[in-house]
């Protein structure tokens, strides 16, 4: 949900490095968490998921739970992936977009509402650039800047479109957009300018606009143009600016917005840090990253998944040891996945259905080390 790997923006187009020409091969290891499973793209394109595939979410033809990791057919192509709550989404080099898992609400973009356990391909076209899967919708950015969005939209988190799309139907005519992230029924993007946009469900505030109400089309946040990286969760959003500071804004029952207090309806301060580079949430948890290689994460920690060694809820940015090489990808919700220099995988947090990928279901309070086969 939010959780597209979301990349760093620096400047908008340069950053994403995707807007305006077609995706290409995978030149740094991606990963992703959904509900149960996890999915990660190493530096040889290939494709792995496993733990929970109540829905087929794992890919591989069946419904078969996994605790270590399962290729994804043999394509060596796979450039970027999304896991939404039972369902995934990629893109592949040449900019097709595939996706599979539980197709309920037409979040697949297949034109069906059939559950797949194998990726099937969204549409024909050839020019998508990022993918956000969320609960029951999805959100991709094509290479023009076009954003499109398909699956449930009672709270108009589609930003288009009627009740329910089961193909990608474009967002407003813009042409600038260059990332979007999808949380439960509300859907944020950036675009090349440095602003931000949200719309959907905003009954707790994740909107930012200052309202307890919904939206059914994107409405900018604020006035700033220096907006990097953004997030949905399930009900909050957090974002960087590109001045190194983090901000939250939303639910707040379990401190997913760094920090102690109620829901917030506009963006708030996270601490007075201005070191920030990324950040990513899910459910009700969140990490960033700072300029320094370290991982922080808050929120809530039932099951271990803030890596603290604990199951506290943190109301504040809490660190993962003393590690200063997380600075490639990562992911949150119930369990968390990052990548270290070099691309080794760690996970941490629920194991009940094997989604850390350690060939146990034993709960992992801090992060162990995950190996793909050879």
């Amino acid at each position: 949900m939010a959780r597209f790997r979301l990349l760093v923006l620096t400047m908008a187009v340069v950053a994403l490095g995707l807007i305006g020409s077609p995706a290409t091969a995978a030149t740094t290891p991606a990963v992703t968490t959904g509900y149960a499973h996890t999915c990660t793209i190493p530096a040889d394109g290939s494709l792995w998921c496993w733990g929970g595939n109540y829905t087929g979410a794992l890919g591989d033809g069946t419904t078969t739970h996994r605790t270590t990791p399962g290729r994804v057919g043999t394509a060596t192509d796979w450039v970027t992936i999304d896991a939404g709550f039972l369902h995934n989404c990629a893109v592949r080099t040449g900019g097709t977009l595939w996706c599979w898992g539980n197709n309920f609400r037409g979040q697949l973009g297949d034109g069906t509402t059939t559950t797949r356990n194998a990726p099937v391909q969204v549409g024909t076209a050839t020019n998508w650039a990022t993918v956000s899967a969320g609960d029951s919708h999805t959100c991709g950015v094509r290479t023009d800047g076009s954003l499109w969005c398909w699956g449930f939209n009672r709270s108009g988190q589609l930003g288009a479109g009627g009740y329910t799309e089961t193909a990608p139907v474009r967002v407003g005519t813009a042409s600038n957009w260059a990332k979007v992230t999808t949380g439960f029924a509300h859907t944020c993007a950036l675009r090349t300018d440095g602003t931000l946009w949200c719309w959907g469900d905003s009954t707790t505030g994740q909107l930012g606009l200052g309202i307890l109400n919904y939206r059914a089309a994107p409405e900018q946040v604020g006035t700033l143009t220096t907006w990097s990286s953004i997030t949905a969760g399930y009900a909050f959003t957090c974002g960087t600016r590109t001045d190194g500071t983090l901000w939250c804004w939303g639910e707040n029952g379990y401190g997913q917005l760094g920090q102690s207090g109620t829901f917030q309806t506009t963006p708030v301060r996270v601490g007075d840090a201005a070191t920030w580079t990324r950040v990513t949430g899910n459910d009700n948890s969140a990490c960033a990253s700072r300029t320094d290689g370290s991982l922080w994460c808050w929120g809530n920690n039932m099951e271990a998944q803030l890596a603290d060694g604990t199951t506290t809820n943190r109301y504040a940015p809490t660190r993962i040891g003393t590690a200063t090489d997380w600075t490639g990808d990562f992911a949150i919700g119930y369990h968390g996945c990052g990548l270290r220099t070099g691309g080794a995988l760690w996970c941490w947090g629920n194991n009940a259905n094997g989604q850390l990928g350690d060939g146990t279901t034993t709960r992992r309070p801090a992060p162990q080390a995950v190996a793909l086969p050879n």
